[in-house]
Formats: C-alpha cells, structure tokens, sequence
C-alpha cells in the first residue's frame, strides 16, 4: 500500500512515539522511511546581525547537532526494524511547509507525525503544525497521539 513514510521529528517523547508507529508500519509493508527534521533558524533582526553573529554561529552549530540526533535515533530504531531508512533536515522558519515539501521531494506516500495535543487557547496562540501539515498536503497523514 504505501512504499516511502516520511516521519518528521521534533526528537520529543511524542515524536519519537510516532516514529515507532511509523517504523512499524514500515516493517509490516515493506516500506522504507525518510526521517526528517526541520531546524528554526536563528531568529535575529538584521540590525543585530553585527552583534549577534557569533551567538547565531553557536546556536546553528546546536541546533543542527540536534537535527543530527535526532535523525541519528531514528536510523538506530530503522535497523533494529529491519528498515530502510534515508534522513535529512532543511532550515525553516515554517516546519509544516518543510514537511510538506520533504514529502513531495522525497516521494513519500504517507506521513506519520505526532500531535502534541494542544487544546484551547494554547493551540490558538501556538498553533498546530500537524494540523497545518494536514491543510497543505497531498499525501495522507497518520496522526499519532
């Protein structure tokens, strides 16, 4: 049924749950899976950019050696599964549109991602970029909880 998963992480409990889901449903189809993770970045004022800039050399250094765990705990669950597992991570402001355009580039044909569950007024303010994936895209989500 499906031959490519994409599973975006954010490398929280919730994701990595996701993750699992994924990976597991890649095992039963014999699917292969494309992790992937998308690093905000460095939210600084161009007038500030003199200033900050070796604290955004610092901060980029920290948030790609993230993405790298991260991706790294996903191929490490992807062997002991038995799958097939590529990764890669983009810099973006906007991870839902991120995802969106890995799924496209990579030809994935589900995406399986977490939902933090955010309810009322913390979902207004910080919005949802699962629900948001699910407004932009093409390709089937599996929403994990």
């Amino acid at each position: 049924m499906f031959k490519r998963i994409l599973l975006p992480t954010d490398g929280s409990d919730l994701s990595m749950r996701a993750v699992d889901t994924g990976m597991g449903l890649a095992a039963s189809l014999g699917a292969e899976v494309y992790a992937f993770h998308a690093v905000m970045p460095y939210p600084a004022l161009s007038y500030l950019i003199d200033i900050t800039d070796m604290n955004q050399q610092v901060y980029m250094q920290d948030a790609i050696g993230r993405a790298e765990e991260y991706l790294r705990e996903v191929h490490k669950r992807a062997e002991a599964a038995g799958v097939s597992c590529e990764s890669g991570y983009v810099m973006d402001n906007r991870p839902y549109t991120a995802i969106v355009a890995a799924a496209t580039d990579h030809r994935c044909d589900l995406i399986v991602m977490a939902s933090h569950g955010w309810q009322g007024m913390n979902r207004l303010l910080l919005g949802s970029e699962t629900q948001k994936v699910l407004v932009s895209c093409n390709v089937p989500v599996l929403v994990c909880r």
